[in-house]
């Protein structure tokens, strides 16, 4: 990492607040060149707490964009950290006008040239992409980062039509205790605790909403950009990683958007900036390939950038099973369309005779992390464990060269079900000659919404149906001498919540059933893509303290042999305890456990604990949130219960909890 402290331009920021036209104000911190000249304007709006949580990220890459000429502005939204009102939904449509009265604000400083650009990492990410969408006439580029353009079909709440448990558990109660905490009197002024207390009574869980909408219905449509591609008309940027859930966008995007502005680009990366030199690498120089977008769409220069590949992905090559990679060994490639001419889908037909599935419960236990942030124990350890609880096909990688591909993979199954429901998930491994399994990609299928996300249709009963499915995109290289497997099961434990009956599986019959792989020709062609080493401004000088305590596992496997069941015992590590440099201490700690019980898909449950600290010694200030949080299920519906206690010093200043039964539309 090259450390930047000298730039063509100096810096000053200040904070303000940005007045929205029903009077509440949002708070801001706008990093500014040094000049007289009126200058371009970038917006990253987030609400993910400007002065503390995001502060560290934000000073690596706000101020280094002022050093090169534009006003860098961070927001927060509505309702969260120091800003005013009351927090609302993802991408609700308060938060959504609220972003484009911002660009307006923005585009009419007399400090600004009134372009404007917006971007943005996961939540900023899918708001840049959405406001887009509403197209405010200042709004001229986006780059997004680990982002979605479909909010039912790739998103944390549902994956092939099925609940998805580990994150729209875990998301919903992470967003419970971030939105609990309170405004920093510090920044937010005497009326802090008023402010805090409005926005605790007017809360509420967000997973009762998400498990009120089971299929693709208008709640989900909206901030969909897929709906309307069209509607987007300012250039986009679109970043993914393929460690990353939402990597798909890029695909869509770029073949939806008009090419004269868009361009995609997918590394080996998490869900990360890919300057950040977090696990897996290599990272780029990020902010400088940003730079020339924004010199491009804000400034007018003529400087190449839409010159480029409209796709640059890595391929991977084929690497060792492990939870973690430093670096990934692999190349740059690049597409001049996509979908390409140089991506050819390749079948290969599954054999043997019909073959019935049953996967245990406890099945996806080795799925890894939903979403990775690059920690240690992020990603799928080796796949041999999952791969005996499934139907596995293989098919030899002949000698000569790899078999590249590079896009989404898809499955044709012919099935049959004695129940009503199921789901089916497919795993892509590349298997090594000594039997390790490495997972490439994967995908799934609840085979009610098998005639699309928008219903839930019964199996009829006994009956064949051929279904097919797309697993998520990726870019790897299987080698000669390895294998190619493709693992089928009928249980996902805890990405899929199972329904009662499910546990019978279904019987597939391989004739008919088909694997696809789009394989991509002239791999041994060189590409030509460099970029530069990555760079940031100066850290902000957050300390995170040692401690005596002997770190907990971050994820932990507990088997109870005698009743049956398996427990996953997860520590997020989102960020710990750390010391700000304006003197405040901030410490979170967090718990997942999901646990279910062999041949008993109603046993699945899920729980999340979560202890947050904002304390300031010099200003006698000290306040606690405390949540739980816990979905259990019956044959008919989700059972959820959520717990917020928050404190001033000892005294608890709010206590509520909910418990509420979601009927099982579908999931």
């Amino acid at each position: 990492m090259i450390i930047r402290t000298a730039f063509p331009y100096a810096t000053t920021h200040e904070d303000v607040r940005i007045p929205m036209p029903d009077g509440v104000e949002l708070y801001a911190r706008i990093w500014r060149p040094v000049t007289d000249e009126p200058v371009p304007a970038l917006l990253e709006y987030l609400p993910y707490r400007l002065t503390d949580w995001t502060a560290p990220r934000d000073a690596q890459r706000h101020p280094w964009y002022a050093g090169h000429g534009y006003a860098s502005v961070r927001v927060d939204v509505r309702g969260h950290g120091n800003s005013g009102g009351r927090p609302g939904d993802e991408y609700d449509a308060r938060e959504l006008a609220d972003g484009v009265a911002v660009v307006e604000w923005l585009a009419g400083q007399p400090w600004c040239t009134g372009a404007v650009g917006m971007f943005g990492i996961s939540w900023g990410g899918f708001n840049s992409l959405q406001i887009a969408a509403l197209a405010p006439p200042a709004l001229k580029a986006v780059v997004t980062v680990c982002s979605s353009d479909d909010r039912y079909d790739n998103d944390v709440h549902s994956m092939g039509g099925s609940v998805l448990a580990v994150d729209t558990h875990a998301w919903a109660a992470t967003l419970l205790a971030f939105t609990s905490r309170p405004p920093d009197p510090r920044y937010a002024g005497d009326g802090w605790r008023a402010m805090w207390l409005e926005r605790l009574e007017g809360m509420e869980p967000l997973i009762h909403t998400w498990l009120s909408h089971q299929t693709r219905d208008d709640y989900w449509r909206h901030g969909s950009v897929c709906e309307d591609y069209g509607a987007i008309r300012a250039a986009v940027l679109a970043v993914g990683g393929w460690h990353d859930p939402y990597r798909d966008t890029v695909l869509r995007l770029v073949s939806a958007l008009p090419a004269g502005r868009v361009r995609g680009l997918i590394g080996p990366w998490a869900h990360q900036y890919p300057d950040r030199e977090l696990p897996p690498g290599p990272a780029i120089g990020f902010l400088q390939e940003t730079l020339r977008w924004w010199d491009h769409w804000l400034r007018g220069d003529d400087n190449g950038v839409m010159d480029e590949p409209l796709l640059r992905a890595w391929i991977s090559e084929s690497h060792r099973p492990a939870t973690v990679y430093e670096r990934m060994e692999g190349r740059w490639v690049g597409e001049r369309a996509w979908p390409s001419p140089s991506v050819v889908p390749v079948s290969y037909g599954l054999q043997g005779a019909p073959v019935l599935v049953a996967s245990p419960q406890h099945t996806g236990l080795d799925a890894g992390r939903f979403c990775p942030f690059g920690n240690e124990a992020d990603l799928p350890p080796d796949q041999r464990e999952e791969d005996a609880k499934s139907a596995c096909f293989e098919f030899p990688v002949p000698a000569g060269e790899p078999v590249e591909i590079l896009g989404r993979p898809a499955v044709t199954l012919r099935l049959r079900l004695d129940v009503p429901y199921g789901q089916v998930v497919a795993r892509l491994c590349d298997v090594a000659p000594d039997g390790a399994s490495t997972l490439v990609t994967r995908g799934a299928l609840n085979l009610s919404a098998r005639r699309g996300r928008d219903r839930a249709l019964p199996w009829p009963v006994g009956a064949y149906e051929d279904v097919t499915f797309e697993l998520t995109g990726i870019g790897h290289a299987f080698p000669p001498g390895h294998r190619i497997r493709l693992a089928l099961s009928s249980a996902y434990w805890p990405w899929i919540w199972p329904r009662a009956g499910s546990e019978a599986g279904w019987t597939l019959d391989p004739t008919g059933s088909t694997l696809e792989l789009p394989v991509r020709s002239g791999s041994a062609a060189p590409s030509g893509i460099v970029f530069e080493a990555p760079e940031q401004a100066e850290p902000l000088g957050v300390v995170f303290p040692e401690t005596l305590d002997e770190p907990r596992p971050e994820r932990l496997v507990v088997r109870d042999v005698a009743r049956g069941t398996w427990r996953l015992e997860v520590d997020p590590r989102y960020g710990g305890t750390r010391a700000y440099p304006d003197g405040l201490e901030y410490a979170e700690d967090a718990t997942e456990v999901y646990e279910i019980r062999d041949g008993d898909a109603l046993s699945a449950r899920t729980r999340s604990e979560w202890r947050i600290r904002l304390h300031r010694p010099e200003d006698a200030w000290d306040a606690r949130v405390e949540t739980r949080s816990e979905i259990t299920c019956d044959e008919g519906g989700f059972l959820t219960s959520n717990e917020v206690v928050c404190r001033e010093g000892e005294e608890v200043l709010f206590h509520r909890t909910w418990e509420r039964r979601l009927p099982r539309a579908a999931g």
